[in-house]
């Protein structure tokens, strides 16, 4: 099995690439609109931040309650790249709706739309790479799309920052040049993607939502799912890093600073992490990434300034860099081949719920306490998933890796 990063990438193969650079792009595009979203809403629309934390609950969970039946569909076809595409075709085609959007209300519908579109391609993107990458890979795989991902996550921001700069902001020219990248990510899966052919040995499910799937998970999947869940209660919406540092003093255009600094050390930890997890057991990279989430919340709670704002966000992308690709590795390596899709779909389903409650107490927290209250129970919440992680731990890095 290969050891290095170097090594690792030599042996991954193309369409794992492919699909990193597809989600990068949409990631670009996606993170334009994101990384001034919040503030939009805020200070031209006049929303309240706990309507921020709604939205942002309501557009996660609804992409992965989409996923749990894009991933189940995907089983029951034995097929990954159709579903991904339309995904990604309707959030490409979902973009012009934020610069055309007159109110809230059509921003809630536009990051609805959106949402269900990678509620779509979501699960099956996934049990694609899955299908894809190699057995002792797994990880490097999912850490390298994850890093390209992310790459896009602080690209956006960037062209966000230089854009409001220029036209002096204007939100709306921003989201406009965001439409571009959507389409291209579409392009690219829909032409460079090739799915394997299926396993003439194995038998696509009849009904992947029944409970007998649910069983054939098996109890070490179940358990995976029960620490993604207290990891995203313990880590709520990007949103309020973006409105902690307007509330330390950032101007509009330099507020999405924040996410291309917490992307970068993401993307830069993403892939090293999963490499790292091949060899050795993940779930101590996983209990890693928690400590650095608390001391996070506790820099954002506690030092209100420029310093503190960095070091929070710094530590923010240590831990994204550390837990998400993992995750899903973890995810692949519990679940039936025959059954990825659908596995994917309920860990998203479960944990996307949980991004609703924690955005939604986090928003309900500022406007009663004030940032420093929302990040001290973001503490709170990060320690106890921390005891959970090693209550429920044991036997997550099986063995055996199907």
């Amino acid at each position: 099995m290969t050891t290095t990063p170097n090594a690792a990438r030599a042996g991954l193969p193309r369409g794992i690439w492919v699909l990193g650079f597809v989600s990068m792009l949409m990631d670009v595009s996606s993170e334009m609109i994101h990384a001034l979203l919040p503030v939009y809403l805020v200070t031209v629309l006049g929303a309240s931040t706990l309507t921020v934390g709604f939205i942002e609950g309501i557009a996660e969970a609804t992409a992965s309650i989409t996923k749990i039946f894009s991933g189940a569909l995907s089983d029951w076809l034995g097929r990954r790249k159709l579903l991904a595409a339309l995904g990604y075709g309707l959030a490409a085609l979902t973009k012009p709706l934020f610069p055309l959007a007159p109110s809230v209300e059509w921003l809630v519908a536009a990051r609805f739309i959106d949402r269900v579109g990678k509620g779509i391609r979501g699960a099956p993107r996934d049990a694609l790479i899955a299908d894809i990458a190699p057995i002792g890979l797994r990880g490097a795989s999912f850490g390298l799309r994850q890093s390209l991902d992310t790459i896009g996550a602080f690209v956006g921001p960037l062209m966000a920052i230089g854009l409001m700069w220029w036209t002096a902001d204007n939100f709306t020219m921003v989201f406009w040049v965001a439409v571009l990248p959507g389409f291209l990510s579409f392009g690219l899966i829909a032409f460079a993607v090739s799915e394997p052919e299926p396993d003439p040995g194995r038998e696509p499910s009849r009904n992947p939502l029944n409970t007998a799937a649910m069983r054939q998970l098996g109890s070490v999947y179940w358990r995976v799912v029960a620490v993604g869940v207290v990891f995203t209660l313990a880590r709520f919406s990007e949103a309020f890093l973006i409105l902690r540092a307007q509330n330390i003093g950032l101007n509009a255009m330099w507020v999405p600073a924040v996410l291309v600094l917490m992307n970068i050390v993401y993307a830069l930890s993403a892939y090293p992490a999963g490499v790292l997890s091949d060899r050795i057991n993940r779930t101590g990279l996983l209990a890693l990434g928690l400590v650095f989430l608390a001391g996070a919340d506790l820099a954002l709670a506690l030092l209100p300034n420029l310093g503190g704002l960095a070091l929070g966000v710094v530590l923010w992308g240590l831990h994204m860099g550390l837990t998400q690709g993992l995750l899903s590795a973890l995810v692949a390596d519990a679940a039936p081949p025959s059954l990825r899709g659908t596995a994917f779909g309920y860990f998203n389903l479960f944990t996307g719920l949980a991004l609703l409650a924690a955005s939604v107490i986090a928003g309900a927290l500022w406007d009663a306490y004030g940032p420093a209250g929302t990040f001290l129970a973001g503490l709170g919440f990060a320690l106890v998933a921390l005891m959970g992680l090693f209550a429920v731990g044991n036997g997550l890095a099986t063995e055996e890796k199907r």
